[in-house]
């Protein structure tokens, strides 16, 4: 049988979901299996997983399987016409980044291309929930106002059937190119193949796959391994790849993979960076590096690291080390510390504004947490604002970029006095920033709380017996995750605080960015104000601005 009368035997290209290519054989996965003729009925067919199994005589050329991906595609283009329109929701965001419909996770491939910024993102568009992964893709000329731009990666191939997971893009003078992670899953046991793919395109908006540049995995490394970022160095690239090492005693190690290349394409395998850090985790994902201030900086995403909160018991971490790299692109890290200290912020990505400024955008979620109320409106997280990050004193600093102050209405000032008819003020919204500084109480606590309408809100929380901020989203409504987020604060000074809100998400930026707390924190409508509460008499000075 050639390929045509295979696709005829199995119903016809437009029953096609999924192709995968296990050495010579071809595996076509089924909508309806139905709808199989007697031809396609003696082949091999797996009932639970709807795929026939076919060994052609002749192994299938690259042009076969390319026009096997180019029908799996058209088919999902199709299927997805039906869930492009955007949902209506009491917590969709007025100015974040947010999925029409389905679950949103990673931004990718966050750069600057022929006068205009790209930015890209996990989406799976069909359900709130984790599954094969498409890039939604969005431009803006401000950072301020993104379109959006037609779907940009498909998980069509049999290089990335079960995902188009993360990854980063390089912008040259003729294209634009786009290194992510194929994800593959063979069998009822879902045996995981991953490779690094190229795709590529001219205009900015159109790309062609150019499948695996990378089709192995390094030495000692399990197929968690993925997302890559590319960084320039001299004449040549390095790309890292967020990976799990598995020692010879069984023990899964998180560490980055770097490989090296002065041409984009081919690529050769450098080392295995990471073990000055000991046991730090059973995987890294979403590596990120670059030099600011004179210091180079690598940001990872570790799973599995102890938090230095009873309250933080998810595996997932998010931080950043001081790094050095040598001349024979050998990569040491050292000093992490956390990023951002909320609930809900992971797998970052940077780039270099034209102007020089280093900024970065994160997800607004964690993996496996996917139970929030948005849910019943067919949508689910979003993104960070955009943040300017700069060095200083041995620290990364994260402010909200500049350009987000095109948001602001009209400024409004007052002042807040806790314990009397002061106390509060009803702003009647839920996306606004405001810009203060709380006094630290001698002793007990001091509460700013936001998003307030008697019943649901959000507290932060000034401990002077603890010796710490906490950000406690107990009484806001059910979402998964936990309740209590904290930063120890020793020293005990007042605290500056810019808060930037959105319908159901937070932003915490303290002391000028030294620190970050992001959390989505949903509320009713109607939960607009903002509250002063302390143990002993203290007044506050507000700025405040609407949003949107």
């Amino acid at each position: 049988m050639t390929l045509t009368d295979i696709l005829a035997a199995c119903g016809g290209p437009n029953n096609l979901l999924r192709a995968l290519r296990v050495e010579q054989q071809v595996i076509l996965e089924l909508k309806d299996p139905e709808l199989r003729s007697d031809l396609a009925r003696v082949l091999p067919f797996h009932s639970s997983l709807n795929q026939v199994a076919w060994t052609p005589e002749m192994p299938l050329c690259q042009a076969n399987w390319e026009q096997l991906g180019r029908i799996i595609e058209q088919n999902q283009r199709t299927q997805l016409a039906a869930v492009c329109e955007i949902t209506q929701s009491p917590h969709r965001p007025l100015w974040h980044i947010a999925p029409p419909q389905g679950l949103l996770n990673d931004p990718n491939g966050f750069t600057y291309h022929n006068g205009e910024y790209h930015l890209f993102y996990q989406l799976y568009p069909f359900g709130c929930v984790h599954k094969d992964k498409y890039w939604a893709h969005v431009t803006s000329s401000d950072l301020v106002n993104w379109q959006s731009q037609p779907m940009a990666l498909y998980p069509s191939d049999w290089f990335d059937s079960h995902g188009v997971f993360s990854g980063h893009a390089v912008s040259t003078d003729d294209e634009l190119m786009l290194f992510y992670t194929g994800n593959v899953r063979i069998g009822e046991q879902r045996q995981r193949i991953t490779t690094q793919c190229l795709a590529t395109s001219s205009d900015g908006v159109n790309f062609t796959k150019h499948g695996p540049v990378i089709d192995s995995l390094p030495p000692s490394v399990t197929p968690h391994c993925r997302d890559p970022k590319l960084v320039k160095n001299g004449d040549h690239w390095l790309m890292l790849l967020g990976a799990q090492q598995e020692t010879d005693e069984g023990q899964l190690l998180g560490r980055l993979a770097i490989y090296r290349s002065f041409d984009l394409r081919q690529w050769e395998f450098v080392s295995l960076t990471g073990s000055e850090l000991n046991d730090f985790g059973y995987m890294w994902e979403c590596p990120d590096l670059f030099e600011i201030g004179g210091q180079l900086v690598a940001i990872i995403c570790p799973q599995g690291i102890e938090a230095d909160s009873k309250h933080h018991n998810v595996p997932h971490h998010n931080g950043y080390l001081q790094a050095s790299l040598d001349e024979n692109d050998r990569l040491e890290l050292s000093e992490f510390r956390t990023l951002d200290h909320g609930f809900d912020f992971y797998a970052p990505q940077s780039t270099q504004a034209p102007d020089g400024r280093r900024l970065m955008i994160g997800w607004m979620g964690l993996p496996d947490e996917i139970n929030q109320p948005s849910v019943k409106d067919k949508w689910l997280h979003q993104l960070t604002c955009l943040r300017e990050l700069s060095w200083q004193n041995g620290k990364l600093y994260q402010q909200p970029a500049r350009e987000l102050q095109q948001l602001r209405g009209e400024t409004q000032s007052f002042n807040l006095e806790a314990n009397n008819e002061k106390s509060s003020l009803d702003l009647g919204s839920k996306s606004f920033e405001l810009q203060t500084t709380l006094p630290w109480p001698a002793s007990g606590q001091t509460t700013l709380r936001v998003m307030d309408n008697g019943s649901e809100y959000c507290d932060i929380i000034l401990d002077a017996d603890q010796q710490r901020i906490r950000l406690d989203r107990t009484h806001a409504q059910p979402t998964d995750g936990e309740t209590i987020r904290e930063l120890p604060w020793p020293h005990r000074q007042d605290v500056e605080l810019q808060l930037l809100a959105d319908n159901s998400s937070l932003e915490l930026f303290i002391n000028q960015g030294e620190f970050a707390m992001t959390a989505r924190v949903f509320t009713a409508q109607d939960a607009t104000a903002v509250r002063l509460i302390g143990g002993t008499p203290v007044s506050i000075d507000i700025e405040a601005w609407l949003l949107g």
